[in-house]
């Protein structure tokens, strides 16, 4: 009975994310739709969409896996997602919003001037964007699997059409409407059966959790590592700097209608992203209560799927089983969904338009040319996740965000605050922390026999990975004067100067010593 319980919970959930689309689609139009939603997408719903990407598979799954398997060390996962939104918040998410760029490349290129490093970022968003799709495509294969017995592309494929017929469909302002309807559902399904397999635990006195002693204590981790601190300080930076630099987070925030509702938009983030995983830990420490031991083969990240059969007979088991799966494929669809749109917009503007040019003009070549980039940005990734081995989601989706934190939180940082940031100094930054970061995590898989700090280091770069790209675009800056933009200085009052601000004009148009009397934003005049 579960599996056609919850073949028919995925259906409705593919049908409701197409349905949205479609409904969304009539408002589709320019271009600025498609890539930023018209920038009209108000703080509340802006932040449920965001919570409705965010939330991927690593968390709906993956975060109670690893606290099933590492206990106490796991909960800096969810700690480590949510704080990232704090330095968001801080640091770049009103300037962002106000820089009038549509992705990152585009932010590189107006703040800097250089289309050679538009080209670098773009090379790197499309590298973080595959990279965290994979998963996703391996979860919805692996969940599918688990509890309908379908063959292992199933899932994957599923996830792939949909995504492609919602992206094409209308862009960044109809996943932003199945974004934030799909984050209600995903709580919805974790939230209701974590309650109510938590009030049988409670009711019938059920079992404790038969863990070792070392799941309970913090900075121990798994038996053979070594430098457990080191460890946990790496992966916080890694996953409280990643989320600045990851680009389908940072693109979010240009759909907004000016700084203020960003900020908001993140304050709200913040408490929808601690509302969910809160349930994540329930289902991993029941999990070591009712399954102190998984079955060959049986991976950490199926445990909040299997939990109900243990707790309650059928029909129950199988209706909270059929919601979580159900859930689980929302989390799917609307991480894929926000990621192939921050990677089809670079690769419409900087692979796909300049193709398209020749043959048609206008804006029909920006819309036809999306399109077509977002049956690119999904099919590669599909295509890649069906050879690449299998790794628990929590810690393939940290590779994204070591890459991210290494790369791009420097360039967001220094360039949202720091007016000596050179082109130089950019481009030595994002290729050290890239080299770096991709090399030890690729040194991590070919030594796979290394202990002590060199397995410490390798493993968990973040801690070295992120200073080293900093100090780089720094020095080489203060090395390369000549490559400060001339208009720096102009561009960072214009990041930081409120949209409500009106000042004088910078460059009056009229004659010589007759000034143009102009009033509007700050954008208007700089």
């Amino acid at each position: 009975m579960t599996g056609p319980l919850s073949a028919l919970a995925v259906a409705v959930v593919c049908l409701v994310t197409l349905g949205l689309s479609l409904f969304m689609l009539r408002l589709s139009r320019r271009t600025s739709d498609f890539y930023v939603a018209g920038r009209t997408v108000s703080a509340g719903r802006n932040a449920a969409a965001i919570g409705g990407e965010y939330l991927s598979a690593a968390s709906f799954l993956g975060v109670a896996g690893f606290i099933y398997d590492q206990g106490v060390d796991a909960l800096w996962y969810p700690i480590g997602y949510t704080v990232g939104y704090l330095v968001l918040l801080i640091l770049v998410a009103a300037p962002m919003r106000r820089s009038g760029a549509y992705t990152l490349p585009d932010f590189a290129e107006a703040r800097l001037g250089s289309v050679p490093l538009r080209r670098l970022c773009t090379l790197l968003v499309v590298l973080i964007g595959w990279l965290y799709l994979i998963p996703q495509f391996q979860g919805a294969d692996f969940t599918l699997r688990l509890v309908t017995g379908a063959p292992t592309w199933v899932g994957s494929l599923v996830v792939a059409v949909v995504v492609i017929l919602a992206v094409a469909a209308g862009g960044m302002r109809s996943i932003t409407l199945v974004q934030a309807v799909q984050y209600w559902v995903k709580l919805t399904a974790l939230a209701v059966p974590a309650g109510m397999i938590l009030g049988a635990w409670w009711a019938t006195q059920g079992p404790a959790p038969a863990v070792a002693e070392a799941w309970t204590q913090p900075f121990t981790g798994r038996a053979p590592e070594e430098h457990h601190l080191y460890r946990t300080f790496s992966l916080i930076v890694a996953l409280a700097l990643g989320t600045t630099g990851l680009p389908h987070v940072v693109v979010r925030y240009y759909t907004n209608p000016d700084g203020a509702a960003a900020r908001r938009t993140t304050v709200r983030v913040l408490a929808l992203l601690g509302l969910f995983y809160v349930f994540t830990i329930v289902y991993g420490v029941l999990g070591r209560a009712y399954l102190p031991v998984l079955g060959a083969g049986d991976r950490a990240d199926t445990v909040v799927l299997r939990l109900p059969a243990e707790v309650f007979a059928s029909p129950a088991s199988d209706i909270l089983t059929a919601a979580l799966v159900g859930g689980a494929f929302a989390a799917f669809l609307s991480t894929s969904s926000g990621l192939a749109v921050a990677v089809t917009g670079v690769l419409n503007q900087d692979l796909v338009r300049p193709l398209l040019a020749r043959v048609t003009q206008g804006d029909s070549t920006e819309v036809s040319g999306f399109r077509f980039a977002a049956v690119l940005a999904v099919l590669v990734p599909y295509a890649v996740s069906r050879f690449f081995p299998q790794v628990p989601l929590a810690a393939f989706v940290t590779l994204a965000f070591v890459i991210a934190a290494s790369t791009f939180f420097p360039l967001l940082a220094l360039g949202v605050w720091w007016p000596r940031l050179s082109v130089q100094g950019a481009a030595a930054g994002l290729t050290t922390g890239a080299v770096l970061a991709i090399g030890a995590l690729v040194a991590t898989g070919l030594l796979a026999q290394q202990t002590g700090w060199p397995d410490a280091l390798l493993a968990h770069p973040a801690a070295w990975t992120v200073p080293a790209a900093l100090l780089a675009a720094v020095g080489v800056s203060l090395a390369t004067p000549h490559g400060i933009p001339p208009g720096a200085r102009r561009t960072l009052v214009r990041l930081h100067t409120p949209e409500v601000v009106t000042v004088a004009p910078l460059a009056p148009q009229g004659r010589a010593g007759s000034p143009v009397p102009r009033t509007g934003s700050v954008r208007d005049h700089v």
